[in-house]
């Protein structure tokens, strides 16, 4: 299997011209508008396109599921990784084929936590530890042990290190493509639903953290200093949607 990395980052939001004002001052993004669809604006990090946001529908919030984000990792096929999903517990929620972008299966896993599986047209760029970009893409669940053998199956991720957090976090498991690039973690956690959490590389945090607050953002945890010295907190936007932010 190719490398899978994380590539796209969509926000599904109640107010999206809100979450504009505010992410963009927050991240620093810029916006781009998409011809193919004008309700849908990209995310831009120095003029390159790195995720987009979109009116969460109606039938959706009726459902119950609350303003969020979506990180898309890359896969050869898309069509052949989304049978995989359902033949190991998962579920397919759905799939789309857009020919100038690419082919996608949004999916939870087995412990209800949503990601999709993203086979692009063409080039597509990894993240990078990077002002602007998500620098770390973290899995809270129920069970990070099965969790992980679902994920290793799907994406084909190894293990790079395992920290233990003492015994009432239990361990923090790092992953990748390879020893020396880690994508991110993750962790039982039981005290909300299993979800993907996507932190923003800030270079000051602690401005960053008072922007949330001015916009009526709120700092849910943090900030505080992880293993190697940097610094991250964990933020919830106006809207409901949670995002982290990171510094070194």
């Amino acid at each position: 299997m190719s490398d899978a990395n994380f590539v796209w980052f969509d926000l599904m939001t109640t107010d999206p011209e809100g979450a504009k004002a505010f992410y963009t001052e927050v991240a620093g993004w810029g916006l781009e508008s998409w011809d193919a669809d004008p309700d849908y604006a990209m995310w831009t990090v120095d003029g390159k396109a790195i995720g987009g946001v979109r009116q969460l529908p109606e039938a959706t919030q009726a459902a119950g599921v609350p303003p969020n984000w979506l990180g898309y990792v890359t896969v050869p096929d898309s069509e052949a990784t989304a049978r995989q999903i359902t033949a190991l517990g998962g579920t397919v929620l759905m799939t789309m084929n857009v020919p100038p972008v690419g082919a996608w299966a949004v999916f939870s896993d087995p412990q209800g936590a949503v990601v999709a599986a993203f086979t692009p047209a063409g080039e597509a760029s990894a993240d990078t530890k990077t002002a602007g970009h998500f620098s770390w893409h973290e899995l809270m669940t129920t069970d990070y042990k099965t969790a992980w053998e679902f994920y290793k199956a799907v994406f084909g991720w190894q293990i790079t290190d395992d920290m233990d957090m003492g015994p009432e976090m239990g361990v923090y498991r790092m992953y990748g493509n390879n020893p020396e690039n880690t994508l991110g973690g993750m962790m039982t956690w039981t005290q909300s639903p299993p979800a993907w959490l996507y932190y923003i590389h800030v270079n000051d945090l602690d401005a960053a953290l008072a922007t949330v607050k001015r916009l009526g953002g709120s700092v849910v945890n943090g900030p505080m200093e992880v293993p190697g010295g940097d610094r991250v907190a964990q933020c919830q936007d106006p809207q409901g949607g949670f995002f982290a932010l990171h510094s070194n």
